[in-house]
């Protein structure tokens, strides 16, 4: 799969949603990414197929004047960067044309944020990503919360499925984390940053202020 007659100038390209392949993983914290992403798919008319050569599945979509590609990676989390990795070496893309969705547990639960630079934070697929593909692609971060004591393995933690409430609450910020994603294409990743990292409180933070 090619994407036509494309000219990026480092504009996002390439939409990546992190998680793990299978009925197994379906609905788990560390799959944020995939829902994500396939929620975009939905939304633009993407149509997903298995493209064996990159090891993920694909969905070539237009989004306003923005040809885009969103990925799933099928290589697990952990390898994520073998899979982008041959992606943009196809694209002839450099990692600035990539945006990386993915959990992170360091941000308030339903938090969204937008990062370029630092290290992996201790999420296996970034750090797969960074020594496969190198530094400098996008990240879109959902936090989902901290372990509930820390005697908690950090994996049975990442790989446990959201509790009603939980998916009650990122259903209902579903819509924001797409228009997000879609301001970071529209308008770059600079304009992105002042509007998504604003630490205005979300629809659930204020209800339970309330």
């Amino acid at each position: 799969m090619r994407l036509p007659n494309c000219s990026f100038q480092m504009s996002i390209a390439v939409i990546a949603g992190l998680g793990n392949p299978g009925q197994k993983y379906r609905n788990t914290r560390h799959n944020i990414g995939f829902d994500i992403v396939n929620r975009l798919a939905a939304d633009l008319g993407g149509t997903w197929r298995v493209e064996p050569r990159f090891e993920a599945e694909m969905a070539p979509v237009q989004a306003g004047p923005n040809k885009l590609l969103l990925t799933k990676p099928l290589t697990y989390m952990n390898d994520s960067g073998r899979s982008l990795g041959a992606v943009l070496r196809y694209h002839k893309l450099e990692p600035e044309s990539l945006l990386a969705v993915y959990d992170d547990l360091t941000l308030e639960f339903g938090r969204a944020k937008l990062s370029v630079n630092g290290s992996a934070g201790g999420h296996n697929g970034i750090a797969n990503l960074l020594d496969l593909v190198g530094p400098g692609f996008a990240r879109y971060r959902i936090g989902i919360g901290g372990k509930p004591h820390k005697e908690m393995d950090l994996a049975d933690y990442v790989l446990s499925q959201f509790k009603p409430a939980e998916r009650q609450i990122l259903t209902e910020r579903m819509p924001d984390f797409i228009d997000h994603i879609r301001l970071i294409v529209d308008k770059g990743i600079e304009s992105a940053f002042n509007i998504i990292n604003q630490r205005i409180p979300t629809s659930h933070e204020r209800s339970h202020n309330q």
